[in-house]
């Protein structure tokens, strides 16, 4: 592939999708598939960024009661009564297993309406995304230029919907994307062989923490969708 769109780890940011509890709850009408192995994978993943002291994003979504800035889509349901992601409520919280360890963090919707970011550590933030796309009117661009980054890293709840919206905006903005689909839920096979025509890779975490430790040049062992 192109150097031009080979990942760089020392430029590096991983970004987690609505890894929020609304979407594992048993009783939950967006329940995600595929939790069982996607907790543990992201779980991995995200403290191997921690460890690397690397960038770590977790792009949420919030739901006013009033779905007023709620997608069309949804939004006559949530006038109706369908509650999730409301400000406030433990189903909008981050899940238990990417927490910070040592410490359950709420999330702040007065800051994250506002178009902040939330820090919950070190080199590790919350912003909230009023649309699919992590960078639709949201500060994570500019963020993550002023830092170097040119490499994204995905994982989520929502691969229809949440990560292929930031997929497509991170490749508009000339982004080198990775791809993890075990830390991944909701995605098909069909859909993932797509992203390749992008250019996006895919790394299972494993073989993502491993690219990450290994000291030599970048770009040397990854492989393209």
């Amino acid at each position: 592939m192109p150097d031009y769109i080979r990942p760089q780890k020392d430029h590096v940011a991983l970004i987690s999708l609505s890894a929020q509890r609304d979407y594992i709850l048993p009783s939950s009408p967006i329940r995600a598939s595929g939790l069982s192995r996607a907790i543990p994978a992201m779980e991995k993943l995200v403290q191997g960024f921690r460890d690397r002291l690397a960038p770590v994003y977790h792009s949420i979504r919030l739901y006013k009661t009033d779905g007023s800035n709620v997608d069309l889509c949804r939004r006559t349901a949530v006038e109706e009564g369908l509650r999730i992601f409301m400000p406030g409520s433990l189903g909008a919280e981050l899940v238990d297993e990417i927490q910070p360890e040592g410490k359950e963090v709420r999330i702040n919707p007065d800051l994250l309406f506002d178009g902040k970011f939330q820090e919950i550590g070190e080199n590790e933030s919350i912003f909230y995304r009023p649309r699919w796309g992590a960078f639709h009117d949201t500060p994570l661009e500019d963020e993550l230029r002023s830092r170097g980054v040119n490499t994204l890293v995905l994982c989520g709840f929502s691969f229809t919907t949440a990560t292929r919206a930031t997929i497509y905006e991170a490749s508009a903005r000339d982004f080198r994307v990775i791809v993890v689909p075990d830390a991944l839920c909701n995605a098909t096979e069909q859909g993932l062989r797509e992203l390749g025509r992008m250019g996006v890779y895919m790394m299972e975490t494993d073989e993502l923490l491993s690219w990450l430790r290994d000291p030599r040049e970048n770009g040397e062992n990854e492989k393209a969708a």
